[in-house]
């Protein structure tokens, strides 16, 4: 029965949470102070929370758009290159075989990003032209995934994340800046992002051990960090009511 047990819980922990020899170290030697397999233990945990809690990150956000029937105050343009940084974190990390618990979030936010993106073209009453940008992003994913795909380029896509982080950011800080209100952003978003890119930048370095990954976010907690003081700054000033035309 114990032996069981034991097989059981290996079969759950390895390789999803521990690499078989940190499973021994912890459970056959019982050293359970062991630091290199806690912090494997402690980065694992993290990323695959971050990726199971990137599944709702952005619904706060797409459910306040459909409630309010209205998009103002989201910067169409930090939102598009928020959409190219996601998708060179997930190109580049799918590419190079890295553990999905280290990028998984990147491909549940991009589906909730693109959906903004529509959203904010289909409230500003370009609806044909948010369908025909979500065909055009749905080709241009499918070629950067194509084995014919030079890895220089999806490199050079990556290494644009944080230019394009840091731009989209700041457009949105503008944004919220010029209109003096945070308009139709939603702060349960914002603060999700915040924290999930701090988590990142630990579990980037253990993970992968790529610094233009652990760089990226490290780029991206600063921008999400500013957005999120603003939030809090704004907080208690409200979009004005505009008026309809009778």
């Amino acid at each position: 029965m114990a032996a069981e047990a034991d097989g059981l819980l290996k079969r759950v922990l390895v390789p999803f949470l521990l690499p078989e020899k940190c499973y021994d170290q912890f459970f056959v030697q019982w050293d359970l102070l062991h630091v290199p397999c806690l912090k494997i233990l402690i980065s694992k945990g993290l990323g695959l929370g971050i990726v199971a809690g990137s599944l709702l990150v952005k619904l706060p956000q797409v459910f306040k758009i459909l409630g309010a029937k209205s998009a103002e105050g989201l910067s169409l343009q930090s939102v598009m290159l928020e959409l190219v940084a996601l998708t060179g974190t997930m190109v580049y990390s799918i590419v190079n075989n890295f553990p999905f618990s280290s990028w998984g979030e990147a491909l549940f936010l991009m589906l909730q990003t693109i959906t903004i993106c529509f959203l904010v073209l289909h409230y500003r009453g370009q609806t044909v032209k948010g369908v025909a940008f979500l065909v055009g992003y749905a080709l241009v994913l499918l070629i950067l995934l194509s084995p014919l795909m030079p890895l220089a380029v999806i490199t050079i896509l990556q290494a644009s994340n944080m230019p394009s982080v840091v731009v989209g950011k700041l457009l949105q800080a503008a944004t919220n800046y010029r209109n003096g209100h945070t308009g139709q952003l939603s702060a349960i978003t914002v603060f999700l992002l915040f924290g999930g890119s701090l988590a990142r930048i630990f579990t980037s370095i253990q993970e992968t051990g790529d610094p233009l990954m652990a760089g990226t976010f490290v780029v991206s907690s600063l921008c999400n960090g500013l957005i999120a003081a603003q939030l809090l700054f704004y907080w208690n000033v409200k979009a004005p009511h505009k008026k309809k035309k009778e």
